[in-house]
């Protein structure tokens, strides 16, 4: 009975040598470790169409003109930020509650 399950085992680990490069992505392995190809992978996932529309929407997204960015993104302090620092002393103490 417990063999059963011994033999599986060994079935299929003859068989995943096969069934990994079913796909055509190479696998290497190293120290005994396998390392699939994860470029090969995402370009079999992945459509080249939506690949590049995707890359010109952040190419764009990150083009903001700096009139446009938000202060914090310019390093810049803004009044919620100052709230949270000051705490309960904001528009009484000059010393901030949290440093």
């Amino acid at each position: 009975m417990k063999s059963l399950p011994t033999l599986a085992a060994l079935l299929l680990s003859a068989a995943l040598p096969w069934l990994a490069h079913a796909d055509g992505c190479p696998e290497v392995t190293v120290d005994g470790y396998k390392a699939p190809d994860y470029g090969c992978l995402s370009q079999q996932m992945g459509n080249a169409t939506n690949a590049a529309k995707a890359a010109k929407k952040n190419r764009e997204a990150q083009d903001i003109s700096i009139e446009k960015r938000l202060p914090n993104a310019l390093g810049l302090s803004t009044p919620a930020a100052t709230g949270v620092r000051m705490g309960n002393t904001f528009g009484t103490s000059v010393k901030p509650q949290r440093p």
